[in-house]
């Protein structure tokens, strides 16, 4: 696979081990047949946007042996699909989300791996929690033990030059180093998921440990309905 061989070079200008970084097809609008393609090719962790659209292509799919994250924004009242239907989410981006994960995730059981969602260019399209209040929104969701935060997700803003988002990436990772330093267990603070289709390459150069790529694996995305 092209992305893969394109992850690994920029491992290799980093001096970093390429197994240190997952690849994350994002599945947003792709059809079931077209998933399948990926996954036979060796994919193995998927990403949706949308919660309703996820449990259809998992029950279509039925692969146990395959990954989901929720990326998406997710909504309170969709909570308890998402603990039934992910292995982890990644845009955890306020205290009331935490807490609402926290009980879902208690009431079955469960231990939810979450990551904080930041907004690192204070866009207000965007959702996330800004880097000023990150710490607070972390000490929150430490506090729960129904999820365990394991590193931060960014979406930067968007530029066709990826070197110009290079300080974004830069910042996400120093907020993680910061967070460690403060936090009770450091070395469950392993994840840093950013860059995509154009940019990845620059965040695993800049420590991404997980890149969420679409259009290079499944091309253009149709337009949802």
């Amino acid at each position: 696979m092209a992305v893969r061989e394109r992850m690994a070079a920029a491992c290799r200008r980093a001096g970093r081990d390429p197994s240190t970084v997952q690849l994350m097809g994002v599945t947003k609008t792709v059809p079931v047949e077209r998933i399948r393609e990926a996954l036979e090719a060796g994919l193995r962790l998927l990403g949706e946007n949308y919660v309703q659209e996820a449990r259809q292509k998992v029950e279509l799919l039925n692969e146990p042996d395959v990954t989901w994250h929720f990326i998406g924004h997710l909504q309170t009242n969709k909570c308890r699909q998402a603990v039934e239907t992910f292995q982890c989410i990644q845009s955890v981006d306020r205290e009331k989300l935490a807490v609402e994960l926290d009980r879902r995730s208690r009431s079955v059981g469960r231990r939810m791996p979450v990551l904080l969602q930041v907004n690192v260019g204070d866009e207000t399209t965007k959702a996330g929690v800004s880097l000023e209040n990150l710490e607070t929104l972390f000490d929150v969701a430490c506090r729960l033990e129904g999820i365990e935060v394991r590193g931060l997700m960014a979406l930067p803003p968007y530029s066709e030059d990826p070197e110009a988002v290079r300080p974004h990436f830069r910042a996400v990772r120093q907020a993680l180093e910061a967070l460690r330093l403060r936090a009770a267990h450091p070395e469950r603070l392993t994840e840093l998921s950013m860059g995509m289709s154009h940019d990845f390459e620059v965040a695993i150069e800049e420590g991404a440990t997980l890149v969420r790529v679409g259009t290079a694996i499944f091309g253009e995305r149709a337009k949802r309905a």
